[in-house]
């Protein structure tokens, strides 16, 4: 099973605001998922990006691969080089 660190939408029609979750990949976008690790609100100036950094070391450790703008946020929180 591939699990994945990415995005899901919960804002409303254009005001987005999402939550970093781990999930299969294979689930839909907003569908079901395994862990919620921090929420992203493009909106707020500046951004806001909230992640428990506890959580999200443990799933990077365990092998999730995280995608592109996932891993974009992680390193500019600075959990990964």
């Amino acid at each position: 099973m591939a699990v994945k660190m990415r995005l899901k939408r919960i804002g409303a029609k254009k005001k987005p605001f999402y939550r970093i979750i781990i999930a299969d990949a294979r689930a839909p976008r907003d569908g079901r998922f395994i862990d919620q690790v921090g929420t992203y609100n493009p909106l707020a100036d500046p951004v806001e990006v909230k992640f428990d950094e506890e959580k999200a070391k443990d799933w990077l450790k365990k092998g999730v691969q995280p995608t592109d703008t996932v891993k974009r946020l992680l390193k500019n929180a600075g959990i990964t080089d």
